[in-house]
């Protein structure tokens, strides 16, 4: 929901609107937006923002709800996610990114000593590009979204209070507009997905207008991203990890010890790729996040500076593997142990169409396999008589071009 924009005199004629409940309105709800003005006030939100804020807003967002109990990063399996991640598709809207965006990377680059290809993998893995800032269906009224976990959501009421504040806060600082404030469900924002509170702390004025304008200003928002991972300690010129050949003495062991990468090859671990190891004492965890029979990885400190933006061994990986494929590095080694042929991009999206086509699949054509497409899959697999696994295989695929 976007909101007009608002004089300060009609404000308080609104929120009367919005507070007498019309039939659909959920009173409760209506009466935390009421009580939560003065922790608001008290905390420095102005009443005109807070109630320009709130503007016709009755009812809670029960899609906040769902999507809270859904986070691929904690329930997909690992190639599941990084395969909807790290694929032919993004990285070549990566490389045109960072042709397109080649001086504003210098010049990020040398203020904050962040690698560019970190930034363009976050800003994929956040936005595809931007591109989900114009979806409808994701983005949503920060102030509705927040106010919901808040009001419904015990576990997250504490961190939606902090960030409804701070987002308030971020309105009356004059960065954005409350008419333009929307986010994802959890309140992130931008091409970058910055939570307000973090906003706030790590925000960067890139192109030199005043604001840092991460939701328009692409210069500021990786900029802001890289200000993030370089106060989080980055580590400039250097890797996130290696994927590395495990000696076979220590399979299912030494997982997430710390050595330096020297011991490690004391030890016989080598690089996949048959490169050697960059010579000085850089210390590294070993993980495995398929076991044994997947890729394994020392992983470096700048992985767990990833972990800042977003605190899932799965997301720093799927952002360290592509933005080594957007600058031109091959892809893995050793391959997931998926058991199945997986798919190349443009079949996902021909999977999804075959799966729409017979009336299983209603959701969106965009190439992502979650949680829609493999209810989907293992709908006509159950049809079928198949064994329902949800995977878009090639197998399933060759199935579905015959039918």
């Amino acid at each position: 929901m976007i909101f007009a924009r608002l004089t300060a005199g009609f404000l308080a004629l609104i929120l009367f609107a919005a507070t007498a409940a019309p039939a659909s309105a959920d009173a409760g709800f209506v009466r935390w937006i009421q009580g939560f003005e003065s922790v608001a006030a008290k905390a420095g939100v102005s009443r005109e923002v807070y109630r320009a804020a709130f503007a016709g807003i009755t009812e809670p967002d029960m899609e906040v709800i769902q999507k809270a109990r859904y986070q691929p990063e904690f329930r997909d399996k690992v190639w599941d996610y990084i395969d909807n991640r790290v694929n032919d598709e993004q990285v070549a809207k990566g490389q045109a990114a960072r042709a397109q965006l080649s001086s504003w990377l210098d010049r990020i680059e040398s203020r904050f000593g962040v690698d560019r290809d970190i930034l363009l993998a976050i800003w994929s893995m956040e936005t595809n590009y931007g591109q989900i800032l114009q979806r409808q269906d994701v983005m949503r009224s920060l102030p509705r979204s927040l106010a919901t976990l808040a009001y419904l959501d015990k576990s997250r009421a504490k961190f939606a209070r902090q960030q409804l504040i701070a987002a308030l806060k971020v309105v009356q600082s004059g960065d954005i507009k409350v008419s333009e404030l929307i986010s994802s469900w959890a309140g992130a924002m931008g091409h970058t997905q910055f939570i307000p509170t973090s906003y706030l702390a790590y925000k960067a004025d890139m192109d030199g207008d005043g604001h840092a304008n991460i939701w328009e200003s692409v210069p500021d928002a990786l900029a802001t991203a890289a200000n993030l991972l370089r106060r989080n300690g980055w580590q400039t010129g250097r890797t996130w990890g290696y994927e590395v050949v495990v000696p076979p003495q220590y399979r299912g062991k030494l997982e997430r010890d710390n050595r330096s990468i020297s011991q490690w090859a004391s030890l016989g671990f080598r690089r996949a790729n048959g490169r050697p190891f960059p010579d000085g004492g850089e210390r590294a965890n070993l993980m495995r996040l398929a076991g044994d029979n997947g890729p394994a990885f020392l992983m470096t400190k700048n992985f767990f500076v990833l972990k800042n933006y977003n605190n899932a061994d799965k997301y720093a990986l799927a952002v360290g593997l592509l933005a080594d494929q957007i600058s031109g590095y091959s892809g893995l080694v050793v391959d997931w142990p998926r058991g199945y042929k997986p798919l190349s991009s443009d079949e996902r999206y021909e999977l999804q169409k075959h799966l729409s086509r017979f009336g299983l699949y209603d959701g969106k054509i965009d190439g992502k396999i979650g949680s829609g497409s493999k209810a989907a899959i293992m709908a006509l697999q159950q049809q079928a008589g198949m064994p329902q696994d949800g995977n878009a295989s090639k197998a399933l695929l060759e199935f579905l071009r015959k039918r």
